[in-house]
């Protein structure tokens, strides 16, 4: 019998949880019924389980307290999608549980699993049955009850998911849309797997996740790198999460003049960045032209070189500090979240003091974006979140600064640019939330992209690969002519009465075709001023706006 949890058995519970989770990430997925490619549940809980993971891994807590802190903090700061920020709370809540607590009994454990169900309902403004909030309810209700009477911290857990699963087939009668497709909600389905992952290990289990599982590396291998002769100090590695067009090969001759051993491995969406240096803090700033930095790691070598061979630690300057909160500069500042060079520079231009690359199928972390809050020079500082998958975890983030935020919640590119575009410079903070917030509501924003799943949504009979246009989050229709369906969008904006109508072309449409579009919105909406914009943003062939 398991009659107390330690903290280790926690913190190897948390990795068998995040471990069981990958293993079905894409079954996970696969249950979302919305058809349009998503930063998808499966993934968004699989990342936020994997920083909970990671950090458990570089300590050793000796107290369950001290590992549940732990766990809420990291899962916090690695939170992805609304699904991830919920998982979080539910996590943080049993953190506040276990405060100050050394071992944790069956009552203790069930108790805390019931207030992380209090702190998601109260983080949630509209919080809705058959979800993950529903499932993660009943499920810690039932444990507190159960561990009345049994003190077996094993089979309390048993039992939980037992009563996890029940009510997660009763999702599907919860919730209308669920009931329509057939399916079970996900993120319900994910937090018991969790659960049946944290038993499997606290049972002894050890859980293999397969290559086929596992996430794409996001920092390059350098262990292969002989650092045997070391003509720099400072080993230091860092991501640059691109925000601008800027070419990384005036980065690589930027920093292949400050050291050696430089690796610059550059995408569309991030750059990797290994370079042994005496000053990381210059690689830095330089670095921060390029986006917003994250997974910042610096090593001193010398130092560890002294220590493996069995020496005193080098006499070593100190490295130089690297500036993480920049100092107030102006009353406000901005933080946006976008795709597309275009689109990031739409907003650049219109005043964002740091671009957070996210969007639909990229949620960024809780942490990426305070990450990002903290470098704006500003006393105040307005976040716009441009999806309502992200909106969550911007406010999140709140906590984690020391900026004073605001979160405007965006829920499109376009809403964003009307954002923006409202806000008065010398106005105060109240007065921009105000106009910003109004200006948001004027927006109607029409979508094109395609069915990423065959699904019965809003009345319509979806098939995978078909277009697929829709009208801020409802689906206006779908089928296999773009011509069919950019008319069922025209005519559903034009019932707007709009006077400006803004088209955003996406990655993958030519000028030319774009150029098409707008003429034939143009012909079919006299009187409006189109503007036409090369946004290059993922998933969305055409995000038109009208206000």
């Amino acid at each position: 019998m398991k009659m107390k949890l330690t903290g280790r058995e926690f913190c190897a519970m948390i990795e068998g949880g995040a471990a069981a989770i990958a293993i079905e990430k894409k079954h996970i997925n696969d249950l979302n019924v919305f058809p349009v490619p998503d930063g998808d549940t499966g993934t968004n809980m699989t990342l936020t389980m994997n920083a909970g993971a990671a950090e458990v891994k570089k300590h050793t807590p000796e107290t369950i307290s001290q590992a549940s802190s732990i766990v809420a903090n990291a899962l916090l700061r690695g939170a992805r999608g609304n699904s991830g920020v919920i998982l979080s709370l539910l996590f943080r809540g049993i953190s506040k549980g276990l405060k100050d607590v050394d071992e944790a009994d069956s009552l203790q454990f069930a108790k805390a699993m019931a207030m992380g169900v209090e702190a998601a309902y109260k983080a949630v403004m509209k919080p809705a049955e058959g979800t993950m909030l529903t499932v993660s309810r009943v499920a810690s209700a039932a444990a507190v009850e159960f561990a009345k009477d049994e003190a077996d911290i094993a089979l309390l857990l048993e039992y939980t998911i037992q009563v996890g699963y029940e009510a997660v087939a009763e999702t599907v009668d919860q919730n209308p849309v669920l009931k329509k497709a057939g399916v079970v909600d996900s993120g319900g389905k994910g937090y018991v797997l969790i659960l049946e992952g944290m038993l499997r290990a606290l049972r002894g289990e050890v859980i293999e996740v397969t290559a086929a599982d596992e996430d794409e590396v996001t920092s390059a291998d350098f262990a292969s790198f002989n650092e045997a002769d070391i003509t720099f100090t400072y080993c230091t590695e860092f991501i640059i999460v691109r925000d601008n067009t800027r070419d990384p090969e005036l980065l690589r001759g930027f920093l292949d003049a400050m050291g050696d051993s430089l690796v610059v491995v550059d995408d569309e969406a991030l750059i990797k960045v290994h370079v042994h240096t005496d000053d990381p803090g210059k690689a830095l700033t330089e670095s921060l032209a390029y986006g917003a930095l994250t997974g910042i790691k610096i090593e001193n070598m010398r130092e560890q070189h002294a220590e493996a061979a069995g020496g005193a630690k080098a006499e070593t300057p100190p490295a130089p500090a690297v500036p993480k909160v920049a100092p107030a500069e102006k009353p406000l500042g901005f933080v946006v979240v976008s795709a597309g060079a275009g689109m990031t520079a739409v907003f650049t231009d219109l005043g964002a003091d740091q671009i957070v690359t996210g969007g639909q199928t990229m949620n960024p972390s809780t942490d990426d974006l305070a990450r990002a809050i903290d470098l704006v020079p500003a006393e105040t500082v307005f976040v716009l979140p441009n999806n309502k998958n992200i909106i969550l975890a911007a406010q999140q983030a709140i906590p984690l600064t020391e900026k004073k935020v605001v979160v405007i919640p965006t829920t499109t590119f376009p809403q964003g640019v009307s954002a923006l575009l409202a806000m008065d410079p010398d106005a105060d903070v109240a007065a921009n939330q105000t106009q910003m917030t109004e200006a948001i509501a004027r927006v109607k924003t029409a979508q094109i992209t395609y069915a990423s799943r065959d699904s019965e949504f809003d009345g319509h009979e979806i098939r995978s690969g078909q277009y697929l246009a829709l009208l801020d989050s409802s689906i206006l229709g779908s089928g296999d002519d773009f011509a069919t369906v950019l008319d069922q969008t025209i005519v559903a904006l034009a019932a707007t009465s709009p006077e400006f109508v803004n088209v955003f072309y996406g990655e993958g449409v030519e000028e030319a075709t774009a150029e098409a579009t707008a003429d034939v919105i143009a012909g079919k909406m006299p009187g409006v001023e189109i503007t036409l914009i090369n946004g290059g943003q993922p998933v969305y062939s055409y995000m038109i706006s009208a206000e």
